[in-house]
């Protein structure tokens, strides 16, 4: 399923970042990844049981789609730790092989949200009413116009520029 994979993948992004930060020996680093880990992984697997179970997919297969998504995070940690630990001693250690591969782990968060997430959001109400009566939906289709306004155009743009503004000036 396309919902599990999805989740597997981000999943094993989160496992990439936590074993790049327990690489750095930095207890605030591994602290922080951990926590952001933690706060969204209840709520994910959460979805991802709800969203099977209303495709009424048969319990065991949501156990082992579940079991897949809750291994993968664990798993890739451990591979990460040891790669990074393994190959910043000889064949990276000119480079930070942490920062690159907790990089990689928010591009693949990025890459999600735009690819996946916006296309959604830019198509509110196509076929279902997330939640709404029938008539408020209808009617919310209707003054909504298909793509983004000016605003919400201005407001991603305004999001994926303000990382570059608020490292102006900050030096390690």
């Amino acid at each position: 399923m396309t919902a599990t994979l999805g989740l597997v993948v981000h999943a094993a992004a989160d496992g990439i970042a936590m074993g790049a930060a327990a690489s750095t020996s930095r207890v605030d680093v591994e602290t922080i990844v951990f926590i952001a880990i933690m706060l969204h992984k209840a709520p994910a697997a959460f979805g991802l049981v709800s969203f099977l179970m209303h495709e009424k997919v048969d319990r065991s297969r949501i156990r082992k789609h579940l079991f897949v998504f809750a291994i993968a995070a664990p798993f890739t940690t451990i591979v990460t730790y040891f790669g990074l630990s393994q190959t910043s001693k000889e064949a990276l250690s000119s480079i930070n092989a942490t920062g690159i591969a907790m990089l990689f782990s928010a591009g693949t968060f990025l890459y999600v949200a735009t690819v996946h997430v916006l296309p959604e959001i830019a198509n509110l109400g196509h076929s279902h009413s997330h939640g709404l009566t029938v008539p408020d939906a209808e009617s919310f289709t209707e003054n909504r116009s298909s793509g983004f306004s000016k605003l919400e155009v201005i407001a991603v743009v305004v999001g994926c520029i303000s990382p570059l503004f608020l490292s102006l000036g900050h030096h390690h």
